[in-house]
């Protein structure tokens, strides 16, 4: 994934090398990686970021209200803030890629790059989560046709169109929040009987002429020929089947962690969440972990920043005491 921002020129970020023998290694560039990152580096450990995008889940998000010190700062600025501060550091960084493997070898750890391998003394996990498909006829067919999964990239492409967001949590509440400015009629279609997401949020949406809410329904199918033109959508109730005509369907119901790479390797919870103490110590020493692919129970940008403080000064700790 492409950054969202123009990089300076003047970064102390370098590529890295699979001859030596790294710190840490520090997977995931969401606020956890990059906040461990910053502080592995002010410990000056030999730090390794590696992954897929940089600012993670946050980059996605239109605006933030609860990060202290910024009154309102969009994902994509604060992400910029973050990537800026672990530039003035010596690490090194391999973005755009997937971790395929993590292991536990006798004296250290190895993590697979696509044909690349790179070893560390320690590794923290801060690869956090990724959306959850629904899973219904037509969500992969008209997927970049009228389905889509975030509502910053894709809200302005729907102009004065009907469309419906899918689920009940704060992300789906804010998906619907970043809609009403460019619809003219918003749908949300939840599972449950209520909405879940925040008071705040549920004020500006019940606010709005434009939306209609659905609740205690799902939705079967998604309809259309070469573009989304309408949902089937089923009252779990009352089993009453309705047809809804509209535009595009926008899809949140909820995260998947990105823990496919330490499979057999870690301990995971019932939802594939990598399980952590207080101290951000997993199953295996020498490994951590931090923000939402760990098991702790809430999920927010300045707590995944805590957590990514605590998970560097707990590898810090460990590696005081290797040999």
């Amino acid at each position: 994934m492409d950054i969202f921002f123009e990089v300076p020129k003047d970064l102390k970020i370098t590529s890295p090398s699979s001859d030596k023998l790294y710190d840490v290694v520090i997977i995931g560039a969401g606020p956890a990686g990059m906040t461990a990152t910053v502080y592995c580096a002010r410990k000056k450990l030999d730090t390794l970021l590696v992954t897929k995008d940089i600012g993670g889940q946050v980059i996605w998000t239109s605006g933030i209200e609860n990060y202290m010190g910024y009154q309102y700062i969009t994902g994509s600025e604060l992400s910029e803030k973050f990537y800026l501060q672990i530039g003035q550091f010596p690490i090194s960084l391999l973005k755009d890629i997937d971790i395929c493997k993590l292991e536990v070898l006798e004296d250290k750890f190895a993590v697979s790059c696509g044909k690349s391998k790179y070893y560390s003394k320690s590794i923290i996990i801060a690869s956090g989560k990724r959306n959850r498909e629904l899973g219904v006829s037509g969500e992969k067919e008209f997927l970049g046709k009228g389905v889509a999964y975030c509502s910053v990239c894709d809200a302005p492409l729907f102009k004065d169109k009907t469309v419906a967001v899918i689920g009940g949590g704060n992300s789906a509440m804010t998906a619907a929040i970043d809609l009403i400015s460019y619809v003219s009629k918003l749908y949300i279609i939840n599972i449950m009987d209520n909405l879940q997401g925040d008071e705040v949020l549920l004020e500006k949406i019940k606010s709005s002429n434009k939306v209609e809410i659905i609740l205690s329904s799902e939705a079967l199918k998604i309809n259309g020929k070469d573009k989304v033109e309408g949902i089937t959508v089923k009252n779990r109730k009352t089993s009453e089947i309705r047809e809804i005509y509209l535009n595009g369907v926008f899809i949140e119901v909820g995260l998947i962690p990105n823990t496919e790479f330490v499979d057999k390797v870690l301990s995971v919870n019932d939802i594939n969440e990598i399980v952590v103490d207080c101290n951000c110590r997993t199953s295996v020493k020498g490994i951590f972990a931090c923000g939402d692919v760990t098991s702790i129970l809430d999920k927010q940008i300045i707590i995944a920043c805590g957590e990514g403080a605590k998970a560097a000064l707990s590898a810090h700790r460990y590696l005081l005491g290797v040999k």
